[in-house]
């Protein structure tokens, strides 16, 4: 079993954030570019996968009361993760994700990983921001 994990602060409140996070039509603009979610009736979604070209069951649950979300496999153990917003200083959101390889096969490497973490945080902050200034302007 491997895991991962990666944080960042957002430029907004946690409630904006985990909003813009949870917004499970628009989890396309911020996951990792070849992860595509169709969802189904949650926490049911199917996530297409663009590198293998295959559709797996999986679950996603939002638990706004936690500003958290929950995802995983449904029918092989290969992986879960989630997503938590915090609080930061001065009433920024940060923004956790954390991931769990349980099947080696599905890790493709310390690298990969972090690097589509680190992209997938810089995009939920690029809409978290686009939401910020479309509010404000």
């Amino acid at each position: 079993m491997t895991e991962y994990e990666r944080s960042r602060t957002m430029p907004a409140p946690p409630e904006h954030v985990f909003d813009q996070a949870a917004n499970v039509d628009g989890l396309d603009s911020w996951l990792p570019g070849a992860l595509h979610v169709r969802a189904g009736h949650l926490p049911d979604v199917t996530v297409h996968e663009d590198r293998t070209d295959e559709d797996t069951a999986a679950e996603l649950r939002v638990r706004r009361e936690q500003m958290r979300l929950e995802w995983g496999t449904r029918d092989q153990d290969g992986y879960t993760g989630w997503l938590q917003v915090t609080g930061g200083e001065g009433g920024s959101g940060e923004a956790t994700v954390h991931l769990i390889f349980r099947d080696e096969s599905h890790d493709p490497g310390k690298e990969a990983v972090d690097a589509a973490l680190d992209d997938s945080l810089r995009r939920l902050e690029e809409q978290v921001r686009l939401r910020v200034d479309n509010a404000a302007g």
